[in-house]
């Protein structure tokens, strides 16, 4: 156990140092890999309740994190991006425009 604290706490100050490498966009996909990666390591050893489990559930979380994080970046070089919910009450992203900026969305 003394060595899995040991790995744990190495790994967090390599993530830390990183980071500070790194722009905005790529410190929130970082971020949500580190975030998806301890709920997952969580969940898989509530759920498994071995080493496997943990190994495999941080495993996809941290894919998981990165993706869902990667995806919701703002991108600077386009358009910017609005969420807006249609009359059906589905929600959608698009170019924003007066509706976003006169509050008529």
């Amino acid at each position: 156990m003394n060595l899995t604290r040991i790995s744990a706490v190495g790994l967090f100050v390599i993530a830390a140092s990183l980071a500070g490498c790194a722009n905005p966009q790529q410190q929130r996909t970082a971020t949500g890999a580190v975030l998806g990666g301890a709920t997952g390591a969580l969940l898989g050893q509530a759920i498994g309740g071995n080493t496997g489990s943990t190994l495999i559930g941080a495993g996809a979380g941290a894919l998981l994190g990165a993706a869902v994080a990667d995806s919701t970046n703002p991108h600077p070089n386009g358009p910017p991006m609005c969420r807006y919910r249609a009359p059906d009450g589905r929600i959608y992203v698009a170019e924003c425009d007066e509706r976003y900026y006169r509050g008529g969305y």
